[in-house]
């Protein structure tokens, strides 16, 4: 009689599983040499395509480098600064601003704006902490490069992700050495190769039970057919970067060719061209030298000599100004920050309109990234309670204002909104608008409670003072009543 044996849940991954590891590995995978294209446009390390005809062989290896879209980019990261989370009905925000902290979200936030405005999305995976103690839950920032997720367009949600990475654990930097995470919408899985190399060994599973998976992805420029993102780095982009490249490199060549301006001989002998023992000068030695001592030919004439106009590399970096210009309309960035510069100076009221496109872009990533921070956030609680927040309780992003406004007129914006009585003096709201960021603001709401008491304490103190300064009162003499008489 055959007993079967049946495997251990814990311990081995099932047949859905690992499919949806292979789709997800395959996706990941065949993704990920058109993200490391982007990276490499970012840090300049991109090959830019000769066309073969103005540059020699010998110079193939010459590389150029123009960083004009990591320019782009990081212009644009620098303008979202998230500063604070907090609950929309003004309820006390201890909570999250510790799961905050704990996390170093307000640094990790600038790393994962950066990749999702380079790679065109990012993703925020959020787990239990530490199973000592009250720990608060884990939000990771994770790169597009090591992870990818299945998206229900209709919920607007996803079914499931996979994060694959080489923890220092396992020792080693070989395909071998790798672990798989699988998050799903009622468990974590993580697991490592066999022995074999031909399946997987489960070390981990975390019964969530939340129902959705925990990761939440920060798409770039979103689109209803295109729910994964694009990259601020387009198509176009790299193409205006390759055509400066190859400019620059021009002038380089150029500059070894024209550098020096060519000079010409007529009607010199050969004697002019050998020293004093009759040996025949390099064209190098003939070239620098100061002086040409030419004598006259046997009919008393002096040999003519003169020189080629040397190049002029003007030509060419009116070329790279004028791609300069292009590539600001498709960065959306003022000329000024890709290094074209008139005779003119703008004003600062130029300048302002100039970065209104930048502006605006800042602003709708705030909203787009923001929904992705909160959505985190929410995860986050529900990991820590084990039971959803309350939909009713709606948690904001506090941001930095992405324009460049000066400090006296948010000053006196907020001066007249006071004054016509549509802000309370000592609303928070106010200080924000006057640009203090969290702790100042924070700062200043501790201030005011100190001054408060004290003034309360002060008054309570003179208030006694003017009741001990006052004589005392005395009573109105009372008739004595005897006992005695016919009485009342």
């Amino acid at each position: 009689m055959t007993v079967s044996i049946p495997e251990l849940p814990l311990l081995t991954l099932s047949d859905d599983e690992l499919a949806l590891i292979q789709v997800l590995r395959q996706d990941m995978l065949q993704d990920r040499w058109r993200l490391q294209l982007l990276d490499a446009y970012f840090n300049g390390e991109q090959l830019v395509r000769d066309l073969g005809i103005s540059i020699p062989p010998q110079l193939r290896g010459l590389h150029t480098v123009i960083g004009w879209p990591r320019i782009g980019v990081e212009a644009l990261e620098q303008r979202l600064d998230l500063e604070a989370f907090r609950w929309a009905d003004g309820s006390d925000g201890a909570e999250l601003s510790e799961i905050a902290d704990a996390n170093d979200l307000f640094d990790e936030a600038s790393l994962a704006h950066l990749d999702a405005l380079t790679y065109g999305r990012e993703y925020l995976a959020v787990g239990a902490g530490d199973d000592e103690g009250e720990a608060p839950p884990l939000i990771s920032v994770e790169s597009p490069l090591d992870m990818t997720l299945l998206w229900d367009a209709r919920l607007r949600m996803g079914t499931a992700a996979l994060r694959e990475c080489q923890p220092d654990w396992l020792g080693g930097s070989t395909d071998d050495d790798r672990m798989v995470v699988l998050y799903l919408p009622d468990q974590t899985v993580q697991a490592v190769p066999n022995e074999q190399g031909t399946g997987w060994v489960v070390v981990d599973r975390d019964m969530h039970n939340l129902g959705m998976v925990p990761v939440v992805r920060m798409a770039n420029r979103q689109r209803t057919a295109d729910r994964v993102g694009k990259s601020e780095i387009t198509p176009e982009v790299m193409s205006i970067t390759d055509a400066a490249c190859r400019r620059l490199m021009g002038i380089e060549v150029q500059s070894e060719f024209f550098g020096a301006p060519q000079r010409y001989i007529l009607g010199a002998s050969e004697s002019a061209f050998q020293d004093a023992e009759g040996n025949a000068k390099s064209a190098w030695e003939t070239y620098i030298g100061r002086v040409l001592a030419l004598e006259r030919d046997e009919d008393g004439q002096v040999p003519t000599v003169g020189q080629f106009a040397a190049h002029d590399p003007s030509g060419q970096t009116r070329i790279i100004d004028l791609y300069a210009r292009i590539m600001a309309t498709q960065l959306g960035l003022p000329p000024h920050m890709l290094g074209y510069t008139s005779d003119n100076p703008a004003s600062a009221d130029a300048i302002r309109s100039s970065e209104a496109m930048l502006v605006k872009k800042a602003e709708r990533r705030i909203r787009r990234f923001g929904a992705s921070w909160r959505e985190a956030m929410r995860l986050a609680l529900w990991v820590r309670h084990g039971e959803p927040p309350d939909k009713t309780r709606r948690i904001e992003t506090v941001w930095r204002n992405p324009a460049t406004p000066t400090l006296a007129a948010q000053v006196d914006a907020v001066t007249k909104l006071v004054q016509t009585g549509i802000l309370p003096a000592d609303s928070d709201v106010a200080l924000e608008m006057a640009g203090l960021t969290e702790e100042q603001r924070q700062r200043v709401a501790a201030d005011r409670r100190r001054s408060s008491a004290a003034a309360t304490g002060g008054g309570l103190l003179d208030r006694l003072a003017e009741l001990g300064d006052q004589p005392t009162r005395s009573l109105p003499d009372v008739p004595e009543v005897t006992g005695g008489g016919d009485g009342l």
